[in-house]
């Protein structure tokens, strides 16, 4: 490997770095937004129907606007926004407020993230090494960075708005100093558009990879919106180790993610996630039946771990379909996800609310199951696949 393709790779981490590090860690603090809010669990869920729907919005149009602008100026603008729109949460003064913000924050969130993908897939292409799986680690290590920062910042009495307003600076300086000077990878051979696509809706081939997706997506949504609240109410845990279950969850996804690609190179993305999935139903039995946070954290852990390659094997499974442009493919399987997890935070609020919270966790469990049953769906295809794509 050339000293140029060894820099691009390194580049490409850094980006998936900031990325993590502009999210602002407003996970740690949902339950002090909560309570300034006055809202209660099923409330709360309402208010994060933004997030998908945001998301959906964003994606229909995504790999139009990638294709169009480049991943260099989407990733230029959108990082420092994701970093604002996370600042605008704490300032919100009601919750519809609150769901504008997170609705604006996880539009934003949406296009970037499949800017960043893409470049990593194209990256990847470009030197000949697995790069993805590698890429999304570094991303875990970034949220574990802020999620320890964000445990921090509640038991030193930060005010949210202090919190991730501090984040705004180093995020605006990091995207000027590695993303500025960015110079895209080469299109994959099926990776440039005819134009006659509006918007990019999934395939059959992407369905079957949504269908792995949404049990990871799934496990993801209930640990980094309902942990902390899950060890302040069904744990009575002090304040300062409530926070802990999310750095729990996502050092493991980071670790697990570090050592993927080599799994999957030498036993197949498809048997590492089978494999991986079921740690994560065995991490969600000791979550929903932990009577101590040890146990607890524990569970969080094998949730991290299973869940580690459930997204980024996914969203290189689709960029390497080869039916269409890259960018579609990775457009319509998350916004596929995203659309279907609607109904997600809604439903867990109610859960938690009539059930409680460990009940959360527990509602999962079938979609993991069906994940392990989908896992198949990663293993590379051939190029000759049909282009009976469904797009309009």
């Amino acid at each position: 490997m050339t000293a140029t393709e060894q820099a691009a790779r390194t580049r490409m981490k850094l980006i998936f770095l900031i990325h993590a590090l502009a999210t602002g860690s407003f996970f740690t603090r949902i339950p002090d937004l909560q309570l300034g809010l006055g809202l209660d669990a099923a409330g709360l869920g309402l208010v994060f129907i933004g997030q998908p729907i945001g998301a959906v919005a964003m994606f229909l149009v995504s790999g139009r606007i990638v294709a169009a602008i480049g991943t260099r100026l989407v990733l230029l603008f959108a990082l420092p926004l994701m970093a604002v729109g996370v600042f605008l949460m704490a300032l919100a003064p009601t919750p519809l407020a609150l769901f504008a913000a997170i609705a604006g924050f996880s539009a934003v969130f949406a296009v970037s993230n499949v800017a960043m993908n893409v470049e990593a897939d194209r990256t990847e292409a470009a030197t000949g090494k697995r790069l993805m799986n590698t890429c999304h680690g570094i991303w875990s290590l970034g949220q574990l960075a802020v999620f320890l920062l964000g445990a921090f910042a509640r038991g030193a009495g930060l005010t949210p708005t202090l919190h991730f307003g501090l984040f705004i600076p180093p995020v605006l300086l990091a995207t000027l100093l590695i993303v500025l000077p960015l110079l895209p990878a080469p299109d994959r051979e099926h990776g440039v558009s005819t134009g006659r696509r509006r918007f990019a809706l999934p395939t059959p081939a992407t369905l079957k990879l949504l269908g792995f997706m949404l049990g990871g997506s799934l496990v993801e949504a209930a640990a980094r919106t309902w942990s902390v609240i899950y060890a302040r109410d069904a744990l009575a845990a002090p304040d300062w180790a409530q926070a802990l279950t999310l750095p729990v969850f996502v050092a493991a996804i980071a670790a697990g993610r570090f050592f993927a690609d080599g799994w999957s190179q030498r036993f197949g993305p498809a048997a590492v996630a089978r494999g991986l999935m079921t740690i994560a139903l065995v991490g969600l039995g000791l979550v929903v039946f932990a009577s101590e946070l040890p146990i607890a954290l524990v569970g969080f852990a094998l949730l991290g771990l299973g869940v580690c390659t459930s997204f980024p094997a996914s969203t290189s499974a689709a960029a390497q379909l080869g039916d269409r442009p890259s960018a579609e493919n990775v457009a319509a399987l998350t916004m596929s996800v995203q659309l279907v997890m609607l109904g997600a935070p809604a439903l867990m609020g109610f859960v938690a609310s009539a059930f409680g919270v460990r009940m959360t966790f527990g509602i999962v469990a079938p979609m993991v199951v069906v994940a392990i049953l989908l896992a198949k769906a990663l293993e590379p295809r051939q190029a000759d696949v049909r282009k009976s794509a469904s797009i309009i």
